[in-house]
């Protein structure tokens, strides 16, 4: 193997970014922390209190369709959930009712980290879905708006007002042509890119031989995940006053809900600011300040962001104890563990 090939080669790509590191990698000495935590509130499952209106929170096991009806309607895509086993005609029977129309999005009710999120534009996709999950999914609007975000909300119950406390800009998996290179050496030559190309070569079949012209963006994946190739894009200066207000109004019309992060879409950074977003996805206390994975974001940097993360599930946490919201069980937290693990499996 030539060094040019080894260097470009997924191993070093992985190894020189700590952003592809595997998960326990990153999060082992949090496991500790957390175990602390845990002494100090006597219940591994404190976090569960952080979110009482949510299923641990939102750690996970929770339902995305239950989350979703938590949030006032005008913030909301278009989603319905479909209980398995589902046929393509009753699918699509419910997308004519609730006026949805390709392309959509489809997503597991349980799930996490971009698991089984497709977006479908024809009854053939329908098909393909079906027989690879045969699970509770959610169809969703999909959005044509420009700006995709991640933003993080923090309040305390002992305090009056919330504020943001993370912003991820979600730059989507594109390339760009050249007038000579095929849609497949572009893909290959990009290290983001190549990473996915498992999953790229099966999606873009028909065009691997196709050559871009030169300056023409080609959008890869469009959904807005990490694992999916998404640049995650620091946008902590978005943060402001403002900001924090809009996203207090409105975190207080939903119920029980001190601390988690917002995936959404909007048309411009204006619109943001103003309230004007469609919500995707409310993720409780499991979810990341997710600004931290910015290609070149220094680990240790990221490891302090999330040791003050785990402490504010912690003070949130006891502080709802407190007004009395009580732990989840160990009896049933194991339950709920087992439900999210089997729905999370592949069929």
């Amino acid at each position: 193997m030539s060094w040019k090939k080894f260097r470009n080669s997924n191993f070093i790509i992985r190894l020189t970014a700590w952003e592809y590191w595997p998960f326990g990698i990153v999060q082992f000495p949090l496991f500790i922390y957390w175990l602390w935590l845990s002494l100090r509130a006597r219940s591994v499952l404190f976090f569960s209190a952080s979110n009482p209106t949510i299923v641990l929170g939102g750690m996970f096991g929770e339902s995305k369709h239950d989350v979703l009806n938590l949030i006032p309607e005008r913030y909301k895509p278009k989603t319905v959930l479909v209980k398995a086993p589902a046929k393509k005609e009753m699918v699509l029977r419910t997308m004519n009712d609730r006026g949805l129309t390709f392309p959509v999005i489809f997503k597991p009710d349980l799930g996490e980290r971009g698991f089984m999120v497709k977006k479908i534009s024809s009854e053939e996709q329908i098909d393909s879905y079906l027989r690879a999950l045969n699970k509770d999914f959610l169809i969703q609007e999909f959005l044509d708006l420009s700006v995709e975000l991640g933003v993080f909300y923090t309040r305390f119950p002992e305090e009056t007002e919330g504020r943001v406390t993370s912003v991820v800009i979600k730059d989507m998996l594109t390339v760009t042509g050249d007038g000579k290179s095929t849609l497949e050496q572009l893909i290959l030559d990009k290290p983001r890119a190549k990473l996915q190309w498992p999953k790229l070569k099966v999606t873009h079949s028909q065009l691997l031989n196709s050559i871009l012209p030169a300056g023409e963006q080609f959008v890869l994946n469009s959904i807005g995940n990490h694992s999916l190739g998404t640049t995650f894009v620091n946008g902590e200066h978005l943060i402001n006053a403002n900001l924090s207000k809009t996203f207090d109004t409105i975190s207080k019309q939903i119920d029980g809900f001190y601390f988690g992060r917002y995936d959404l879409r909007c048309s411009s950074i204006e619109d943001l600011y103003e309230g004007k977003i469609k919500i995707m996805e409310l993720n409780g206390c499991g979810a990341e300040p997710a600004h931290i994975y910015h290609p070149g974001f220094p680990l240790w940097k990221a490891l302090g962001i999330l040791f003050t993360h785990w402490k504010n599930i912690f003070l949130i946490s006891m502080q709802n104890h407190k007004k009395g919201v009580q732990f989840t069980s160990y009896k049933e937290g194991k339950a709920i563990y087992k439900k999210f693990k089997e729905a999370t499996l592949p069929g």
